[in-house]
């Protein structure tokens, strides 16, 4: 029994291997996005991670919602300090567990949108912080292809 193969572009193949060609080019271009995805979602929450210790970027306490601010047992700025842990922690999860740390970034992200959300007046973050977390969902779907 002949298998059928649906094409990955809107014309017909002329033969198997033109099919194979097209695969194997979409198979490198999506090495390619994995492995910049990949790239971008270690160092940008290591940095933002130590940067939270350094405050060369920001004042990264200011972000934090006041309403959560006050239902913290410690001081915001220690909080924050928690939080740079915790983002160093996310991009050494996705360095040696891709698919895994992946969603923990993923997850991260959608915490920091509701306390922006809560907090106020940073809308703009949200929504690059939802492109972000699109893109670490990208991410996870890509590293089934190549981590299997």
């Amino acid at each position: 029994m002949a298998q059928s193969f649906a094409p990955l572009s809107r014309h017909a193949y002329a033969s198997e291997s033109d099919r194979l060609d097209d695969e194997a080019q979409i198979s490198r271009h999506a090495h390619e996005a994995y492995r910049l995805l990949r790239l971008a979602f270690v160092v940008t929450p290591i940095l933002a991670g130590l940067d939270k210790f350094l405050h060369l970027l920001t004042d990264w306490d200011k972000y934090v919602a006041p309403v959560v601010g006050r239902l913290l047992p410690v001081s915001v700025h220690t909080f924050m300090n928690v939080v740079g842990i915790i983002e160093i922690a996310a991009g050494l999860s996705v360095l040696f567990r891709p698919r895994v740390g992946a969603y923990v970034v993923a997850g991260w992200l959608v915490v920091i949108m509701i306390d922006l959300m809560v907090a106020g007046g940073y809308l703009d973050v949200v929504l690059r912080d939802l492109g972000l977390c699109l893109g670490a969902l990208a991410l996870a779907r890509l590293s089934l292809e190549q981590e299997s």
